[in-house]
């Protein structure tokens, strides 16, 4: 269903059901969120990389077989979906490595990650509207926040994909490379995030975050005083004595 593998600092996720193009079902999401919560507070643990099986798809959407009986009463009741948000609120740094097809559920718990990084052979998209539906993780809110009210509407709206290149020009990826290049550039890019001072990114990540949730001046407020917490910090002392002594800073 899934696999958690430790390469040093970094901790990648692979969702593993090929023969449903990786589709997301209640027991991957739960079981995968309460280990990752485990592993989010584990110092030695400073980033996290999550992909899909094969070269098909990151993950083509929600089971939709899991769907098929669900009522407004049962949906409501179960809060159906809601575990997502235990998912988008780890705090230790998330990169998606997509390649392949990331669809409705699957193209919003990429938006979920800090960043993306997609292989020259994605798609993303909300096709929901085709099955009668909406976005139920994020994707009518995440969508619009990465790549503008515009593209977010013609896509949910039309249920068009988008490929690679169109979503780094819209600012939905942040990088494209070839398809067997896709996982070394993320373990590298998680790599390079995870020998930082785990304190540090975090903060960094949630400033960045605030940018969507917050006005300006709020934002600003929220970053200045991030900024001078950060100043009591070991990882803070380290990287500025190691700059003035001309040497290279210890982080972990």
């Amino acid at each position: 269903m899934y696999t958690i593998t430790n390469h040093d600092r970094v901790i990648l996720i692979t969702i593993d059901r090929p023969d449903v193009l990786n589709a997301l079902n209640g027991a991957l999401m739960t079981g995968l969120v309460d280990e990752l919560e485990d592993l989010d507070v584990d110092p030695n643990v400073g980033c996290f990389v999550v992909t899909g099986a094969g070269d098909r798809a990151f993950a083509a959407g929600a089971d939709i077989s899991e769907m098929a009986d669900l009522s407004h009463v049962s949906a409501y009741e179960k809060n159906f979906l809601a575990t997502w948000d235990r998912f988008a609120a780890l705090r230790t740094p998330k990169i998606a490595a997509v390649a392949g097809y990331a669809l409705g559920g699957g193209c919003e718990l990429a938006m979920m990650c800090d960043f993306i990084i997609a292989a020259t052979t994605a798609r993303f998209g909300q096709p929901e509207v085709k099955l009668g539906l909406i976005p139920g993780m994020g994707g009518t809110q995440r969508l619009a926040r990465s790549v503008g009210k515009a593209l977010a509407m013609d896509m949910i709206l039309t249920g068009r994909m988008i490929d690679a290149e169109a979503a780094m020009t819209a600012g939905l990826v942040s990088r494209v490379v070839e398809p067997d290049a896709l996982l070394t550039e993320a373990l590298t890019a998680a790599d390079t995030i995870a020998n930082f001072a785990k304190m540090t990114t975090m903060m960094a990540r949630e400033a960045v975050d605030r940018a969507h949730q917050s006005s300006l001046a709020e934002a600003l407020l929220f970053e200045r005083r991030s900024y001078h917490t950060i100043f009591g910090t070991p990882a803070a002392r380290e990287g500025i004595s190691a700059f003035v002594e001309k040497r290279e800073a210890q982080f972990n």
